[in-house]
Parts: C-alpha cells; structure tokens; sequence
C-alpha cells in the first residue's frame, strides 16, 4: 500500500474515548503538555483572563463598559445603552455572528476552541493547572485516584475541591458583574444576607454548578453539550485548517530504533499526542468531533521528534489537501461566497449602529379618533408620542411642527420631560385650516429638538376633509 493511500481503522469512531466498554464513564487523565504552541496559549490566556477580571470594573460615564441584563432588558455594549427597541440590531448582530463563525470554521476550523472559548480557556488554564499543582502530573494522578482513602489521599482531594470551589465562586462573581453590574454584585456580598437572600441563593447556585462542571463534567461540555463539535462535521471541508496528522509522512508506523528504516514512516507510536489529549482522543486516526484543536498534540509530537533527531511538525496546524498533495490552502468559492455576506452584513451593522439615534421617537394618530372640527374653519387632529431617552442623561424634549400651515399645539408641558434611560408619553394636537387641506390624507413633518438642537424628524399623516 502506498503511503498517500492510507487510511486509518475507522472502528474508533464506534465510541468515544470517555466512555469504556462496559458503559461508564473513562476519566481522562490528561499528561501536562509542553511546548511552543503551550506557552503561546498560556500567555494569551493570562491576557484574556486579566481582561475577563478587569472589564468588570471599567466604566464609562458612570455605566459598565459590558452590560448584559436581561432581567432589566438593558444592554451596553462599549458604552452604548441598547434596549428592547433596539432588538432588531440584535438579530443582524447575532445573523453576522452566526456567519462570521461559520466562514471562521470553514477556513480555520476550531482554533476558537482551542484558543478562545471560555471552557477551554478556565478547565486548561486554570483548574486543570490546579489540579496539577495538587496532584500532580497524569501519572501521580492515576495513582492517587487507585490508592484507598487514606490521610493523604484525603487531605489532596480536599483541597483540590475547597480550592475548586472558591475558584468557582470568584469566577461566577465576574460572570454575574457582566449581567447585573459590579456594584450590585458587590452589594449582594457586602449588604445582609436578609436583604439579598434570593440574589445570594441563585449567585451559590450558579457557583455550585459551575463549580460540578470544572470538577466532574469537564471534557463533557466539549463532547456532549456544545453543539459546535457537531457543526463543525458541516462546515469543514478538504481546505480547512486543522490539528492534523500527516500521514503521508508518518505511516506506517514503527517502534524507534536508532537504525532509521527507510521503509517506515517518522511516527515512531510513542502515544504521547494521545497521553496529553484533554479529550482522550488519538488525533493520527483523522478529523474527529472531540477534537478542540487545543495544540497540546503538536507539542508532544514535535517534544517526542526533536529527542529523535526526526523533523518536527508530523502533527501540525494544516489542512487534509494540504497534506494530501503538499499544498498551502487555497481560496475556493464558498470562502469568497461567505467572505462577501459577512461583508454586507457587518456593514449594514456598522451603518445601524452610527445612524441609530440616542432619543427614539414615535408619534401617531390617536387610534379611534377621525379629525374634529374647530372654529375659525379649521381642522385638528390628536396624536400621542412616545418618546425613549436612551442616554443617561435628563433630555427636554420640544416638539415643533415643520410643515406650512400646520399649528403643533401640546397637550401639557412643551417641552417633554424625559428623564435618563426612560420612556415618556404626552399628546398634542395639529391644527390646519380647511382651505389648505387638499387630500384625504396630508403628509406632516415635525422636528424633535432638545436643548435648542435639532435630534430628529418625524412624519405622519394628518387626515381631514377634501376641501370643494
């Protein structure tokens, strides 16, 4: 069989690597990698974790830069205030989302996984370097794990919950900061427990299972939960970039002995890319769904073909033509075709958000009501006017008619009081004489001023009588 024929046992694919055969659970002892790409990740993570801390605590104008409330229905986003009214920027913003991961996972595959989602991110980063610290590597921690419960194996498992769980709480603390603000957070801690009994129940509640998922459920929210494993089995294609094994090179595979058989690939099975796997995954089998493309792999592998003397990167970022037919990726037609609507709709996006104004006004006719007859030949009309301050500042609000031979007259206080980040509700009347009006319906234009300056236009409809 020639090597760029090679095809690996698909068996594996019958069952996962953490469940044996007799059904349970295979807990994953995942050896401690080293290496370029683990220092690269560690170093980002510190960054990203500095920020996830820090972010918290940054405000503008008096406001989080990060708020997402749904209980409040109030959103900040860099500042900006958006509320219910702004749901439809929502939905375009969460449509470009959804296409900018699936252009992302079609070029890159899952180096998000890898290297930025949040799961990765705490259970490698932190609790698995926990875990390490406490235990030790891959091996100690098998052993401890057989041992019988004696002093010292509980005095490790005790500390490596207690200190699990007060991670947990710090981290559900900051993640409860980006839904109802740092200073409510700090009060719920701080004020009597009487005073925020219900806030406190749910904060160690959430503390509790994010503390079970970090301990027990761990590579699970990867393989069972998170549905982008699964989407990725769609999105991927000969041209994506992957953790991949390069088979061309690396088959077949041989024990190493210091007299280099030519007629052997460079993998010498030393099963050290399957020991540091977090997933318990062996990644020469092929592009499998457990696969977070967390890089532990390649350091391995390039560890294991330095002390050789072998050439290093037989696992490497690449992609399946790539190492088929030794080529770089290429830009294929669905790239181009994804590229050009993620193009379009972050520019709607962008457009939206610029042009979206910080006071929201709708006026309309009062429902039910037809024009009323007035002294002096003229016709009125009564409309209502919602008005929605989206700021956190206090906006007067004038409203005054900009169409000829239309009177705007309020009904209550001229200008509008609409205090910071509220609604407020008034009604006025329209006033035109009935020699001017010549259609069943007028088009109105009326302008909306704060503070002498001009923030919006409006138009509705006036309706009266034909004039004969």
């Amino acid at each position: 069989m020639e090597n760029n024929e090679f095809k690996p046992d698909e068996s594996f694919r019958d069952s996962i690597a953490t469940i044996n055969k007799q059904g349970n659970r295979a807990w994953i002892f995942a050896k401690k990698p080293k290496g370029k790409f683990t220092n690269r990740r560690t170093i980002f993570s510190i960054i990203y974790l500095l920020a996830f801390f820090i972010v918290p605590f940054i405000k503008v104008n008096g406001e989080p830069l990060f708020l997402f409330n749904v209980v409040e229905r109030k959103f900040i986003i860099f500042g900006g205030v958006f509320w219910p009214q702004d749901l439809f920027l929502f939905a375009l913003a969460m449509l470009t989302f959804i296409v900018f991961i699936v252009l992302f996972t079609v070029v890159f595959g899952r180096i998000f996984c890898g290297w930025i989602c949040p799961q990765t991110i705490f259970m490698d980063m932190v609790f698995r370097k926990i875990e390490y610290w406490i235990e030790g590597d891959a091996g100690k921690q098998k052993m401890l794990d057989k041992q019988p419960w004696n002093a010292q194996k509980i005095g490790k498992k005790s500390l490596k919950v207690s200190v699990f769980y007060l991670v947990s709480f710090i981290f559900s603390n900051v993640f409860l900061s980006y839904i109802i603000g740092m200073d409510e957070v700090k009060k719920i801690i701080m004020e009597p427990i009487s005073q925020n009994l219900a806030s406190l129940i749910s904060m160690l509640l959430f503390t509790f299972v994010f503390f079970l998922v970090y301990l027990r459920f761990r590579e699970q929210v990867c393989i069972v939960v998170c549905p982008y494993g699964r989407l990725q089995g769609v999105l991927l294609d000969k041209n994506s970039i992957l953790v991949a094994y390069d088979y061309i090179r690396g088959e077949p595979r041989s024990k190493y002995t210091k007299a280099k058989d030519q007629t052997k690939g460079d993998c010498i099975d030393c099963h050290q890319c399957v020991d540091v796997c977090p997933t318990g995954i062996d990644i020469r089998n092929g592009t499998q769904l457990e696969c977070i493309n967390c890089t532990a792999c390649i350091d391995a592998c390039n560890t294991m073909m330095e002390a050789v003397g072998y050439e290093k990167n037989l696992i490497r970022y690449d992609s399946e033509y790539g190492i088929a037919n030794k080529e770089k990726l290429k830009i294929t037609p669905r790239i181009k075709a994804y590229s050009l609507v993620l193009l379009i709709l972050v520019g709607v996006l962008i457009t939206l958000l610029v042009t979206r104004t910080d006071v929201e006004t709708t006026i309309f006719r009062t429902p039910g009501m037809l024009y009323q007859e007035q002294p002096n030949n003229r016709i009125s009309n009564l409309y209502n006017i919602k008005i929605i301050n989206k700021t956190r500042d206090f906006k007067p609000v004038k409203l005054q008619s900009e169409t000829e031979g239309a009177e705007l007259i309020m009904v209550g206080n001229n200008p509008i009081k609409v205090e910071k980040e509220n609604i407020s509700n008034g009604a006025f009347f329209i006033y035109m004489d009935r020699d001017k009006i010549k259609n069943r319906k007028t088009k109105l234009t009326i302008g909306v001023y704060s503070n002498g300056e001009k923030i919006t236009t409006v138009s509705t409809n006036f309706l009266g009588p034909i004039s004969r």
